[in-house]
């Protein structure tokens, strides 16, 4: 996400760490050296410009002139900065404390709003909460459709009726959601293709209709300027609440994510990093600075890794592990954990100085597929005792899995030096000191 800005950022910010001594010449040159690459990025101009004053104020203070470490002060100039500029801080979503939480979704066609309403349905479901998705998008071919299947991968009840009228689904949800006792709703709108004045009217009638607690404007982090613009003719039309950022996992020059926040006065809310249905995060600022800037995101890695966290599992592993037999089963278990997590560059990129090492990286998530597809291959006894798979198990494994015997032997040779190593920890004693030191708080 965002290695573009971030490599190039990097890149400017090494110069100026590298000097000696800083003086009013060097921090000139990086300081240019920095709007450039923002105005690369498709940063919108004025906020660059912005941005760029009040970095050069901080930077030309006596303070980190006279700093021993001058460049880190700097580097920590850009964080301040980055994060002022992307909302300072977390902001939560509004709920009703009086009755039904109304969440009305906008936004342009293709910015992946639909798929962002079921991933929103199952946030709710698994904090407790009853939502309803409601379909009032009747212009796109299978738009509906669409929000039912997700309704059914997120056992959630979508409404929907045979009707050519947003406003009169969106007033009917009303009612069926109190009878079905949802709390929540979520109502997906028609996508424009443009600021289309006519279905802006139907998009502000359907607002005047339910009085949503929170309006909130879906875009593309991969549109650029173009999304921006469109989020300033939104907002002048409806006043939404709060922006969701999706593809920020995709190829993004990162301008939109910089500019829209600044531009339209409304804060960003949540990132979407996938079409996974669980790929939806709040949004922090200062968390996507850390990012942008090569510091990693160690804290949502974390919140990941506990969210998928089974501590009766942990254990049994560590156990396992203790006494050298951790086996195919043990492996199939912890990459089908890593998959709940997300894909594999954006857990790396969450990782200290290993974003910007990612540009060229080819990190393929179907490697792990791969591998699920040979283990799943094995019967109990061969994932148990390897040592019995000769040449012709392996080409049943090969052929069942749809690989090569290469594939199924270099699996193999990796399994079999990861319990060497294990070996080589437990004589070490190293997973003796984890069971006895296993309580950790991450808080």
């Amino acid at each position: 996400m965002l290695e573009d800005i971030s490599q190039k950022l990097e890149s400017a910010l090494k110069k100026i760490r590298g000097q000696g001594k800083l003086s009013e010449k060097n921090i000139s040159d990086s300081i240019r050296e920095i709007r450039r690459v923002l105005l690369d990025a498709d940063v919108n101009y004025k906020v660059a410009k912005d941005f760029i004053e009040k970095v050069s104020q901080k930077a030309l203070g006596t303070d980190v002139l006279s700093s021993i470490t001058p460049g880190q002060l700097i580097t920590k100039i850009i964080y301040d900065e980055l994060t002022e500029l992307l909302g300072s801080s977390n902001q939560e979503l509004k709920l009703n404390p009086n009755g039904p939480t109304i969440i009305l979704v906008v936004g342009l066609q293709g910015s992946g709003k639909t798929t962002f309403c079921g991933k929103l349905a199952k946030k709710f479901l698994a904090n407790g909460r009853k939502p309803l998705l409601v379909a009032c998008d009747i212009y796109r071919p299978a738009a509906i459709q669409q929000l039912k299947i997700l309704g059914e991968q997120v056992k959630v009840p979508v409404f929907s009726i045979e009707e050519k009228d947003a406003r009169k689904i969106a007033k009917d949800s009303i009612q069926f959601a109190k009878e079905k006792n949802c709390d929540t709703i979520i109502i997906d709108t028609a996508g424009r293709l443009h600021v289309d004045e006519e279905m802006m009217v139907e998009v502000v009638d359907i607002k005047q209709i339910v009085n949503p607690t929170e309006i909130l404007f879906v875009v593309d982090s991969m549109t650029g300027q173009d999304a921006v613009n469109s989020a300033k003719a939104f907002n002048d039309k409806v006043n939404f609440d709060g922006i969701v950022l999706t593809k920020l996992d995709g190829d993004s020059k990162g301008g939109c994510a910089l500019s829209i926040r600044a531009v339209v006065g409304k804060p960003i809310k949540y990132s979407s990093n996938g079409e996974k249905l669980d790929s939806i995060e709040a949004f922090f600022p200062e968390r996507l600075a850390s990012r942008i800037l090569g510091k990693g995101d160690v804290i949502s890695l974390v919140e990941k890794a506990q969210a998928n966290f089974d501590e009766d599992e942990a254990t049994k592993l560590e156990e396992k592990l203790k006494k050298n037999k951790f086996d195919f089963d043990d492996f199939l278990r912890q990459i089908r954990m890593i998959k709940k997590m997300g894909s594999l560059s954006s857990l790396l990129s969450m990782m200290p100085g290993v974003g910007n090492n990612m540009k060229n990286a080819n990190i393929d998530d179907k490697a792990l597929v791969k591998v699920e597809a040979i283990i799943s291959s094995m019967t109990m006894k061969e994932r148990r005792d390897p040592k019995v798979l000769n040449g012709s198990r392996r080409l049943r494994i090969a052929k069942g899995s749809g690989t090569s015997i290469q594939d199924v032997n270099r699996l193999l040779k990796q399994f079999g030096e990861m319990q060497s190593m294990v070996k080589k920890m437990n004589q070490k004693g190293f997973f003796n000191n984890m069971l006895n030191n296993k309580k950790l708080n991450f808080n």
